[in-house]
């Protein structure tokens, strides 16, 4: 993801018909009236929000002298010689705007801070964000990350948008030192083995935290249905938990989620019908796009972040840009997650397959004749990876039924984790194991594939 700033090509006007232009491609501010909000609500929940006599570019610091913004790229607002303290309840403001449009909702928060927000745009379905923005008729700020591992579509869409917006995008790049020592100690591809945390922290997370700190606020295309699993309580708007805007301390940042009520398929019919300049990428089965080593096509039955960090366990697959709006995770005194046991609607449930107890999968491993052969899923209810393949293997269980071949069900998550990972080969949910006739050994099945086809033709294989 990349970060930039740009304005809207909406013309300004003034009483004056000479004054009136339309405004350069390099972002510029300098007629643009901070907003009066004087009749703002106040509440518990506080923001302290200082008219400023500038806005510094967005990724200074306010003490330090050697931006490596350039000075095109510099927000400057109009000198205000007072400094006025507002505090508003944005929780309030959630509940108000819970069942406002994107554009509503874009619109309110341009209004709201001005010069002092940006949109961050990663190169995905996201650029939604930017025709939003345009939209409104009101300028805009827009940045993005380059870690210097994306894909060269990516790097295409933003020179593709910044034409069709008359925009400049602001790119925010890792600090060269420490990606130098990251690669030096431990190579070029480290999150395969130990996570992709490390790289995620060096190459995105702090040049996100840097580039904030010239802000108040922040738009991004979080949506509830990405990932339910960590993002199904993204709020509209909210004082952002983790990060610190321009006058920095806790509060001192707002984060806007204009599209977090809204379904993928939604942001698509909008893109659609109105002409947006989308990734080519999402044409060869890319949904979520990331860096280049770290994102791959969605595969036949799985869910759209299945396509990041394959490697990892689905919760793991936040790179930490949004860590403020993942859930929660309690545990309990035996060290197991409390959402992971909590309630949930089961899943694979079906007549053809068969429930299979820690009993019952221990006489599995132990039968050296089975009369019959097995197939496995080891799962989680709570997993939205495990929710996206069950219309498939509940049809390949219908359509195995009296083959021979029995289809089962085992829930691996909780206390059950340590035991699937030692005895049944656990790596991620949702894992496939086949217990072949006449064997011991059990044979996990390869593939990301979990459409009915390529699952049977494992299953054939086998027999």
């Amino acid at each position: 993801m990349a970060f930039s700033v740009s304005s809207s090509p909406a013309a300004v006007h003034s009483s004056s018909p000479s004054s009136s232009f339309e405004q350069p491609r390099a972002a510029q501010f300098g007629s643009f009236q901070p907003l009066d909000r004087s009749h703002l609500p106040t509440s518990s929940l506080k923001l302290s929000r200082r008219r400023c006599a500038a806005v510094k570019p967005l990724n200074a610091e306010p003490k330090r002298s050697d931006s490596i913004v350039p000075s095109a790229a510099t927000v400057v607002a109009p000198e205000v010689i007072e400094k006025a303290e507002v505090e508003e309840d944005f929780q309030k403001l959630a509940e108000e705007l819970q069942n406002a449009s994107p554009l509503e909702i874009m619109d309110k928060a341009l209004e709201k801070f001005g010069n002092d927000i940006a949109i961050a745009f990663s190169g995905a379905e996201d650029v939604a964000l930017i025709e939003y923005a345009h939209l409104t008729g009101r300028p805009y700020r827009v940045f993005s990350l380059d870690t210097g591992r994306l894909n060269p579509e990516t790097y295409r869409l933003f020179d593709e948008v910044e034409k069709k917006y008359g925009i400049r995008i602001q790119y925010m790049f890792p600090d060269a030192l420490e990606v130098q020592a990251l690669v030096r100690s431990k190579g070029l591809f480290s999150f395969y083995e130990d996570g992709h945390q490390e790289c995620c922290r060096v190459r995105k997370v702090r040049p996100l935290r840097q580039a904030l700190k010239g802000l108040r606020a922040w738009i991004t295309g979080q949506r509830k249905d990405q990932s339910p699993g960590t993002r199904s309580e993204v709020p509209i708007v909210q004082v952002d938990p983790v990060f610190e805007g321009l006058d920095g301390g806790v509060g001192s940042l707002v984060k806007w989620n204009p599209v977090a009520n809204v379904k993928g398929s939604d942001v698509w019919n909008f893109l659609r019908a109105m002409n947006v300049p989308v990734n080519s990428l999402h044409a060869q089965g890319y949904i979520s796009i990331g860096c280049e080593p770290c994102t791959r096509p969605v595969l036949p039955g799985q869910h759209e972040r299945e396509g990041r960090w394959w490697w990892e366990d689905a919760k793991a697959k936040e790179c930490g840009l949004h860590k403020g709006n993942i859930k929660e995770e309690n545990s309990t005194s035996n060290g197991v997650n409390a959402s992971e046991t909590a309630p949930v609607a089961d899943l694979f449930t079906s007549e053809n397959v068969v429930t299979l107890s820690r009993l019952g999968v221990d006489n599995l491993l132990k039968l050296e004749n089975r009369q019959a052969a097995w197939l496995v899923v080891l799962y989680a209810p709570w997993c939205q990876y495990c929710q996206a393949m069950e219309g498939s293997y509940v049809e390949l269980a219908e359509a195995l039924a009296g083959s021979g071949v029995k289809v089962a069900k085992f829930r691996a998550d909780g206390e059950e984790k340590a035991f699937a990972q030692q005895q049944l080969q656990l790596g991620s949910f949702p894992t496939i194991v086949f217990f072949p006739k006449h064997s011991l050994r059990s044979i996990k099945y390869p593939s990301e594939n979990r459409d009915v086809a390529s699952l049977m033709a494992f299953v054939n294989a086998l027999q």
